[in-house]
């Protein structure tokens, strides 16, 4: 397919899991994918070396979210390789839950720089490089949703990022910019495998609860965003789509 032919994308934290998946979904669909990494050099190589061995263009950039910086460096790479830039998509993120007693500062101040600073500082360094039809795709997570005890931090991370998502397809619009948000459910990936959450009583659980009776993976989520991403979904903005199996 190439419905996203001759776009140009960034896709933060993309050496693995979702954001793996997305960038080499992105450029199957026919873009130019920046692979963003913050400090997996090597998942980021091996990405680009997977679009490139399937036909498609990528660069590994490393750049860190929460730097300024560094933001204005990554889209600084895409539009000195690339020539334009199209797509951003915001899927650099961490979670650590804590009962609210076990909260501290640094706890709250790590996810709310990854999971919402970052956001912010890309969308605005790549905003006056987004033309009419570009697109923002936010992926934000449905325990803003299920509202899980013991991630109060986390889930007012996703929550403002839903906000965040919701004011700027307004204030972006009238240029022609979309903004929307995915929110998945749990997803097996290399993050829930090392957080212990799969084969778990939390996996057992959350199947109980979804209706598709299973977690995602993440060609359940990808596609999605490659249709947020496209001309396809150019009347589809401010909004946000659980990718969840129904779990809500």
């Amino acid at each position: 397919m190439n419905k996203l032919k001759d776009k140009v994308a960034i896709v933060t934290g993309a050496s693995k899991g979702i954001g793996a998946g997305i960038a080499r979904q992105l450029a199957a669909d026919g873009a130019k994918v920046v692979v963003n990494y913050a400090s997996g050099k090597g998942g980021a190589d091996k990405v680009v070396a997977d679009i490139e061995a399937a036909g498609g263009t990528a660069i590994a950039v490393g750049a860190d979210v929460t730097s300024n910086a560094e933001v204005e460096s990554l889209v600084s790479a895409a539009i000195d390789r690339f020539g334009r830039l199209d797509i951003v998509v915001n899927n650099a993120g961490i979670y650590q839950l804590a009962k609210v007693e076990d909260t501290t500062e640094e706890l709250y101040r790590k996810q709310f720089d990854i999971n919402v600073l970052g956001p912010l500082l890309l969308i605005r360094a790549a905003a006056p490089h987004l033309g009419k039809g570009g697109s923002i795709i936010n992926i934000s997570s449905n325990v803003t949703r299920v509202l899980p005890p013991e991630s109060a931090v986390y889930t007012g991370t996703k929550g403002a990022m839903d906000a965040i998502t919701g004011v700027l397809s307004r204030e972006l619009g009238p240029r022609g910019i979309r903004v929307n948000a995915v929110n998945p459910g749990m997803v097996e990936t290399e993050g829930t495998h090392a957080a212990g959450a799969i084969g778990s009583d939390f996996q057992a659980w959350y199947e109980r609860l979804t209706p598709l009776g299973r977690i995602g993976q993440v060609r359940d989520i990808a596609p999605i965003v490659s249709f947020l991403a496209s001309d396809e979904a150019g009347w589809v903005t401010g909004e946000i789509i659980l990718a969840s199996g129904g779990m809500r």
